[in-house]
């Protein structure tokens, strides 16, 4: 395993150097200039080629996902995500070369994404394509997953530590030592690998900042706490984008040509928000930024965000992150140096607390995201700075939103993975699996006096009534007589049907062991009758609580002792 997860890592990381190249391609034969110096070239540039290039770049990604992208959107680190939980880690590679060339289309044009999810989402498909070549076990896919996406973030970032913490964090869940091992061993074959090749600065080059006083810790509390509003309010905003887009009568391919035109309207007089995105953050971490222009590109480049995701162009969310994290700290450096100027640090210092702050609140990985910062930055001076804002941040946006953009995205698509690999196993498993035919069924005009006289030989203390076409009425229970058990006048008086709890929640076959569980809970019902179908009310047998749990036990053991042989071999 360690031999394959070098070998992943060496493959990620020419993967990734190859995406960053063909970004700066793109970029160069639209823009005319290579690499992150792209705000003064734009400036240079007549009107119509800032307003041509996103819209001309949007169409060609339309065309493409129309015609060739499977399920005609770009894919980054929620299909990663998905993947781990439902499908042990296996991913195509084909995917994974068609969403990057997505993104490096999107990114080179001009779309306000970043590069860092699309290139997750490639590292993944490629530590997939080795599980699916060597046949390797779930739970070895799962960790070699989690290879691909430690050694995709350590050559974008340069940046090994925080690509095992992210992988970990994020993708893998856990940091048991069988996988631990092993991402750690890929994330360093892939910094070796970039190093090689792009040399060993990190990402943002500063002056070594720190904090002036001790009384300077509640401005950065405030600040954790402005950066998580700023980070819902980024997120509600791309999701808000999502729904208007997707709700407009045009052709889907039509619609990131006119988002590209809207980035390149915003570009001709804002061009710092166009692409990635690093050269304004530098700026900003360098303090070469005015205030007024600070508190500007904050919305904006939400804004831009938003439409180039809703929009359907190819990237992710963290460099937009970092970027709005680093304007708003950035901003409210400035603004608390004019209250205390004596007290404030540089708002280079504030500029990289709400970086991390941000980009942790939409992430909801906080330890891997303060590593990330740490490790771009190269600066260790602020760092009780840095985690406190940070925290104050991640916990704010988990108590009103309960969940990061990834898991987000993954629920507006109906899939609701934050329950990690336990939840994961009962979502697997079906009605059908523990579905019980040996039930008792009786007639709705079944009278109450022999319902009483067959209660003695009933297993499971619940019949199932149907009626005369064997559909569905409702169920007894004892519980449901207790009120007449010895009231004997009532016998000839009532029947089934009169005393049936009609209401009671019926499953059908597909439904998920994870839904019955919660049906059971509210309804405090502990036999359900299963049907065929919302419009078939059919009687197919009935679903017992113990047998769930049993189900829900056997399959945890299978998991666990899957995993025990995969550490032992």
């Amino acid at each position: 395993m360690a031999v394959v997860a070098a070998m992943v890592g060496v493959l990620v990381a020419y993967a990734a150097i190859a995406f960053r190249l063909s970004i700066g391609g793109v970029q160069w034969l639209s823009y005319g200039v290579y690499g992150e110096v792209l705000i003064g070239r734009v400036a240079e540039l007549p009107v119509w080629q800032v307003l041509l290039v996103p819209t001309a770049g949007g169409l060609v990604v339309g065309l493409f996902l129309k015609f060739i992208m499977p399920g005609g959107r770009p894919m980054a680190v929620a299909h990663v995500i998905e993947a781990m939980a439902l499908r042990n880690g296996r991913m195509r590679l084909r995917d994974g070369l068609a969403a990057a060339f997505v993104s490096v289309v999107s990114l080179g044009a001009g779309a306000s994404t970043g590069r860092e999810g699309p290139m997750v989402h490639l590292g993944a498909t490629i530590a997939g394509a080795a599980t699916r070549r060597l046949g390797l076990s779930p739970h070895l896919g799962r960790t070699l997953l989690g290879c691909g996406v430690a050694a995709s973030v350590a050559a974008s970032f340069n940046a090994p530590i925080a690509g095992v913490f992210f992988a970990l964090e994020v993708i893998v869940g856990h940091y048991a030592l069988s996988a631990f091992a092993p991402v750690v061993i890929a994330s360093v074959a892939g910094t070796v690998i970039c190093r090689a090749h792009l040399g060993e600065q990190p990402a943002f080059l500063l002056p070594q900042f720190g904090v002036n006083s001790p009384w300077e810790f509640p401005a950065f509390m405030l600040l954790g706490a402005v950066c998580a509003i700023v980070a819902m309010i980024f997120m509600w905003s791309i999701f808000y984008a999502e729904r208007v887009v997707d709700s407009l009568k045009v052709p889907d391919w039509i619609k990131p040509a006119a988002g590209g035109l809207a980035i390149g309207a915003i570009g001709v007089e804002f061009p710092h928000i166009l692409g990635v995105g690093y050269e304004a953050t530098d700026a900003a971490l360098n303090e070469l930024l005015p205030l007024w222009l600070l508190l500007m590109l904050i919305p904006l480049k939400t804004a831009a965000t938003a439409i180039s995701i809703g929009c359907r162009f190819g990237g992710g969310v963290f460099s937009p992150s970092l970027y709005i994290g680093a304007m708003t700290g950035a901003a409210f450096g400035l603004m608390a140096a004019g209250v205390f100027p004596h007290l404030a640090a540089s708002h280079g210092a504030y500029a990289i607390v709400g970086m991390s702050a941000v980009a942790a609140a939409v992430l909801g990985a906080p330890i891997s995201t303060i590593l990330i910062v740490f490790e771009l930055t190269g600066d260790y001076q602020i760092t009780v700075a840095v985690m406190v804002a940070t925290s104050i941040a991640t916990v704010i946006v988990q108590q009103f939103q309960g969940r990061s953009f990834f898991h987000w995205q993954l629920e507006n698509r109906g899939l609701n993975l934050r329950g990690g690999r336990a939840r994961h196993l009962l979502q697997t498993l079906t009605v059908q699996d523990v579905l019980a035919k040996d039930f008792d069924k009786i007639s709705e005009r079944t009278s109450i006096a022999e319902i009483k006289s067959m209660f003695s030989r009933l297993p499971h203390g619940t019949f199932v009534v149907v009626d005369s076409a064997d559909k569905l009425v409702g169920t007894i229970s004892f519980a449901d007589l207790k009120h007449i058990a010895f009231d004997n006048s009532l016998d000839s008086l009532i029947n089934a049907r009169d005393v049936a709890h009609s209401h009671a929640p019926a499953p059908s076959l597909d439904d998920t062991l994870e839904e019955v569980l919660a049906v059971m809970d509210v309804s405090g019902e502990e036999h359900l009758a299963v049907i065929a179908g919302a419009g078939d009310r059919s009687v197919l047998g009935i679903v017992h609580h113990g047998d769930v749990l049993r189900a829900y036990n056997r399959a945890l053991l299978e998991a666990q002792a899957e995993e025990h042989d995969d550490t032992r071999i």
